[in-house]
């Protein structure tokens, strides 16, 4: 189901209600860019540590924002059945009264987007509204002061045209006269009388259906009483809620406390702390605070299907859509009468009838329902997809990776499973060793632990490249010279050593292989005591210490003795 502004405040009670009785939520989120070219090292390596990684998502996140917003809600309808609602929320920064936004996109992300049929018309003229807490809290204080600041371009042109036609209006008219302003948006509604009033103390506006105000001239004390009443639409309470928008929903997502649900978890949490919450900190340690404190519970299905898809054989599959097929196929599903059931919502009806790869909702359904994880298949398919998605569509993929995993992992832990139709509360009892463990993409850990220490990984050793007659060489170039074998993380260690690290194993083998006899690229595994340039260095001040103390005792000679 598709949201957008015009729809989400008649929705959010429905929603507020489906969140508080749901057994779990899924999130999943599409963005204007992904990792930004400033500064140009600003993509994943092996090399960065937890701390390191986070201040290039960081980055990127302050540069890019978000166009949609998956969820999926999937309640406990009775034993080990499911009914899943998935939304599709468009987004769009709040122009309210804060400061003017500045968009950055990447081509490549809009590109994507656009070839899987991403409305952008519905992101830019439909998309809701959002707001974190320092920019709730300037728009508070603005209200307060009653200096009002019109930021959108649009609203301001508008907004003048207004003003220009009251003031002549009002020039003439008489105390209880009105004139009506049409053809205005929501937001144009809320600027213009705010302006207004704050302009013409002796004026009162009152919005009407249909995109109208109605300006009315009072007197000062009629103005008074008129701003005590509480029915008055241009209340700062109902204004805040206004702008908050989305960001209403996500306070009661934080509120409701339930496990949310996500693959490769850690660009969406980033976003939902520096749109919704507040903006990201510079310490990666408050960072992991501040999402425990707003997310007690997290399963990113990345982390649970990485721990376990070694123990079964997969087929490979090149996106979530042949996933799903797969897992439907009569020839690998077979037919498990305890398996969890998941039944879509009649808003959501859509997606049983017909695929939708790259629909936010589709995936969410695919992520949670049973179809897709009737075998630990699944876990291992979506982890060999390399893919963005539409958030709703991805998150219905991830639930049926958590719920499946989950009923294979209690399947093989008791015989009883067999038997009886397992609650979701056992599920969760299956998942306990991965909540708070999200998904570290190419780096020096294999998990960020948001409740704990983060969890370390097995790598093969790093190796060394000493450059002989190459001149200038730099690491673009060693990646392209190795790019037909493997894929490997280069750093420069020198002028003419640079160390390779690379996830796989049988990558190192073959380059050490393959480059054994080369002329120009002597490529050997790394030593720390042999390599390393500060090791170097004090092995060799070392040196012209010890060769001086030599020379010195030489030439001093041994005391002489008087005959």
């Amino acid at each position: 189901m598709d949201v957008g502004a015009a729809d989400f405040a008649r929705c959010l009670p429905c929603l507020q209600d489906r969140v508080g009785r749901a057994a779990f939520l899924g999130l999943d989120m599409e963005f204007t860019g992904l990792h930004s070219a400033f500064p140009q090292n600003n993509q994943p390596s092996l090399f960065d540590s937890p701390a390191e990684r986070y201040q290039k998502v960081r980055q990127s996140v302050q540069r890019f924002t978000i166009t949609q917003l998956g969820l999926a809600i999937f309640s406990e309808e009775n034993s080990n059945k499911y009914v899943v609602h998935s939304y599709n929320f468009f987004l769009f920064p709040s122009t309210l009264g804060v400061t003017d936004a500045e968009l950055t996109l990447s081509t490549s992300s809009i590109q994507f987007l656009s070839h899987y049929g991403f409305d952008y018309n519905k992101f830019l003229k439909d998309g809701i509204p959002y707001m974190n807490e320092l920019q709730e809290n300037i728009l508070s204080q603005r209200l307060l002061e009653g200096n009002w600041k019109v930021c959108s371009a649009l609203n301001l042109n508008v907004v003048k045209k207004a003003i220009d036609e009251v003031t002549c209006w009002i020039a003439a008219a008489k105390e209880g006269d009105t004139v009506i302003l049409q053809d205005l948006s929501d937001s144009q509604m809320l600027d213009v009388q705010l302006v207004l009033r704050q302009a013409l103390p002796n004026v009162w506006t009152q919005p009407l259906g249909d995109n109208e105000v109605m300006v009315k001239k009072v007197s000062l004390q009629h103005r008074r009483l008129l701003e005590s009443s509480s029915h008055d639409s241009c209340q700062k309470e109902l204004i805040l809620t206004s702008a908050r928008g989305f960001t209403n929903l996500f306070q009661i997502i934080v509120r409701a406390k339930k496990p949310l649900v996500g693959h490769n978890m850690l660009m969406d949490l980033c976003h939902l702390h520096d749109k919704f919450y507040n903006p990201l900190p510079e310490s990666y340690e408050e960072f992991k605070k501040n999402i425990h404190h707003l997310f007690p519970v997290l399963i990113d299905t990345k982390t649970v299907t990485k721990s376990i898809w070694k123990n079964y054989q997969f087929p490979r599959v090149s996106n979530l859509l042949e996933v799903y097929e797969v897992l439907c196929s009569s020839d690998l599903n077979p037919v498990d009468p305890t398996c969890p059931v998941i039944a879509f919502a009649s808003d959501s009806a859509r997606y049983a009838e017909k695929a939708a790869p790259h629909e936010a909702a589709y995936d969410a359904f695919l992520c949670g329902s049973g179809k897709m994880l009737l075998q630990p298949f699944l876990k291992i398919f979506l982890q060999k997809c390399q893919f963005l998605s539409f958030p709703a569509l991805w998150l219905c993929c991830l639930f049926n990776v958590l719920l499946k995993s989950a009923h294979l992992l209690l399947c093989e832990l008791t015989d009883d499973a067999a038997t009886a139709n397992p609650s979701f509360s056992q599920y969760l009892t299956m998942l306990a060793e991965y909540f708070n463990k999200v998904n570290f993409i190419r780096g020096g850990v294999s998990s960020i632990n948001f409740s704990g220490e983060d969890a370390s990984c097995r790598y093969p050793p790093p190796l060394v490249v000493c450059v002989r007659g190459w001149p200038r060489l730099d690491e673009r170039q060693i990646y392209q010279e190795l790019q037909p074998l493997c894929r490997f993380d280069i750093r420069r260690l020198s002028e003419n050593q640079f160390i390779l690290l690379s996830n796989r194993f049988k990558h190192v083998i073959r380059v050490l292989h393959d480059y054994k006899d080369h002329p120009k690229l002597q490529i050997s595994v790394y030593r720390h005591w042999r390599h390393s340039p500060h090791v170097n260095c004090l092995l060799k001040v070392s040196g012209i210490v010890a060769l001086w103390s030599l020379l010195a005792f030489v030439l001093g000679g041994a005391p002489s003795c008087s005959p």
